[in-house]
């Protein structure tokens, strides 16, 4: 199965759903839904702790690792069992295609790569960058209607995923590819071209003009991911590069939000991932801080679950309500994770 398993590798909102849609309209490659399948099994309690469970995370990871320590081949033993669990979901989700690799896009899995290449050594693995502060306009206005300190309060995203892939884009543990969303989209036919002598397949036409392909085989793409932007195109644009200097333009609290994150990034995270900080720190200059800021987006369904989400985040208090909505805010955690 490994030799089948291809993951794409990259932080919300970094344009996975895109690459995603477009890897999968190959006919060797399925795309499924986002499984999310293998970030449970790496907080077990050996590899990592779960921090909100129906158990005690303390005594689960003591026992995790005294289980482990009492097999006969240890974390090998271990790690053999949880393959053989993940190897047949899927081969059974493979099964529904003809397909011969099967793409596992899940961008939390950004957030437990050394289990992962523990997991599956002989994988292949696509990792996808993004400027970082597009991804994160992306991110705050997609999930949390604009409101970039609730954003930052709940997930400060580009701290968590920036060091996790550019440790790991670094370091090599297994065989990959690293693409820029800039590039993606601007020269689409080169970096496909990459990406398939990477996968072991022929480059395929259809897989720029992935609206067409994607209408005749529509279980690809679907699911969680991008509800919007992919779903408008039928191909990849280059029309969202600067939309993140638009989103800040005339707010000066969200350009100094995004300088404060700026600085806790590295200079050589930012280089990895394949941006400079004084590129970066020029942009940020070049962008007005006063004057007519953007204006909002046409209320549809997915900004209307958001603005709810969003809600729900900011005026939940210890009281009646509160307690009502508890299961809703575990859900939105989920969401917006």
């Amino acid at each position: 199965m490994e030799d089948r398993l291809l993951f794409l590798i990259g932080a919300p909102r970094s344009g996975s759903t895109l690459l995603a849609q477009m890897l999968g309209t190959h006919p060797s490659i399925h795309a499924p839904p986002e499984p999310h399948l293998l970030t449970p099994l790496a907080h077990l309690g050996y590899y990592a702790s779960v921090e909100r469970a129906p158990y005690d995370p303390i005594i689960t990871r003591e026992a995790a690792r005294a289980l482990v320590a009492s097999l006969p081949r240890g974390e090998a033993g271990y790690l053999d069992a949880l393959r053989a669990l993940t190897n047949d979901l899927y081969a059974q989700i493979l099964s529904a295609s003809e397909a011969d690799l099967l793409l596992d896009k899940t961008p939390a899995y950004a957030l437990v790569l050394d289990f992962l290449a523990r997991l599956y050594p002989h994988a292949r693995y696509v990792v996808l960058t993004r400027h970082p502060l597009a991804v994160w306009s992306s991110y705050v206005d997609s999930f949390f209607d604009g409101d970039f300190a609730v954003a930052h309060a709940h997930n400060p995203l580009l701290e968590r995923y920036v060091p996790a892939i550019a440790r790991f884009l670094r370091e090599r543990p297994v065989a990959l590819v690293h693409v820029r969303y800039e590039d993606l989209v601007t020269s689409p036919a080169e970096e496909l071209t990459r990406l398939c002598e990477h996968c072991g397949v022929a480059f395929h036409e259809g897989m720029i003009e992935y609206g067409g392909e994607a209408r005749a085989r529509p279980e690809t793409g679907r699911g969680l991911g991008d509800p919007i932007t992919v779903a408008k195109q039928s191909r990849p644009v280059a029309d969202s590069l600067s939309r993140w200097t638009e989103a800040l333009a005339g707010n000066s609290a969200r350009i100094e939000q995004s300088r404060g994150i700026l600085e806790r990034l590295t200079d050589d995270d930012l280089t990895t991932w394949g941006y400079t900080r004084s590129e970066i720190a020029s942009q940020l200059d070049a962008v007005p801080s006063s004057g007519p800021q953007r204006r909002p987006a046409r209320l549809d369904r997915h900004r209307i679950e958001r603005k709810l989400l969003v809600l729900l985040r900011r005026n939940i208090h210890h009281n009646l309500l509160g307690r009502l909505v508890g299961r809703v805010r575990d859900v939105c955690d989920v969401l917006l994770r």
